[in-house]
């Protein structure tokens, strides 16, 4: 590695380092574990709330254990859907996209310091010779570590143009879905709200459930179409 990109590498992990130090130091990683407990952890920043919510949701993208959707929410809560899910969208885009360039520019040496061996193997074969097919699906399911694999696509020959595309096109709808059901906490009646609570519910019992199996078929399926194109 150069001289320029030992400094860039050790600056962004300072910088990460500081992020999750202010994190932790702040109480952010005990309110993350209930949507009501994390409203009112932003809510204390007032009037810099939104500020926080931002870097809250940019961080969320390299510490990969923050759930965005549960932030989400807390936006919506906090926010109201549309703003909250504003807010969300534009710090999960451009972190993803500042990790994805991280890791153009810094190759191994940044990506091997936040992404596992073990994880690394497993995606990394799909994403050379599938990756727009298989980050569309990523960030439109919630069974994939789509944070990890922002940097993971970084480390392949997909442009950034492309990646920026998928992004846009892709990541969002999982996020508005959260924003909205946030939101609509504070406008909608219990009879509205049961359902969608239910439904919410459902989805999230069925990722549990099914989440591994949905994500080793998709890997299978790319994987049979990969060896078939090869023959």
């Amino acid at each position: 590695m150069n001289r320029n990109k030992l400094i860039l590498l050790t600056a962004v992990l300072l910088l990460l380092a500081g992020g999750g130090w202010f994190l932790h130091d702040s109480g952010f990683f005990q309110a993350v574990r209930s949507l009501e407990a994390l409203r009112a952890y932003i809510a204390g920043f007032a009037p810099y709330s939104h500020l926080l919510f931002f870097l809250v949701q940019f961080l969320s993208v390299v510490f990969a254990p923050i759930p965005s959707n549960i932030v989400a929410a807390a936006g919506g809560v906090l926010f109201g859907t549309l703003p909250g899910f504003l807010i969300t969208f534009t710090a999960v885009a451009s972190a993803s996209l500042v990790t994805f360039s991280l890791a153009r520019v810094l190759g191994r040496e940044f990506a091997g310091r936040i992404v596992s061996k073990k994880l690394s193997e497993k995606y990394q074969g799909v994403l050379r010779t599938k990756a727009p097919v298989f980050l569309t699906l990523a960030f439109l399911f919630p069974f994939f570590p789509d944070d990890i694999l922002c940097i993971l696509a970084g480390l392949t020959s997909l442009s950034f143009r492309s990646f920026a595309l998928i992004v846009l096109l892709a990541r969002p709808w999982g996020l508005l879905f959260a924003s909205a059901l946030g939101g609509s906490t504070l406008g909608l009646s219990p009879w509205v709200m049961v359902p969608i609570a239910l439904v919410g519910l459902a989805l999230f019992l069925l990722g549990m459930k099914y989440g591994n199996q949905v994500e080793e078929t998709v890997l299978r399926r790319l994987k049979e179409r990969r060896s078939g194109d090869t023959e």
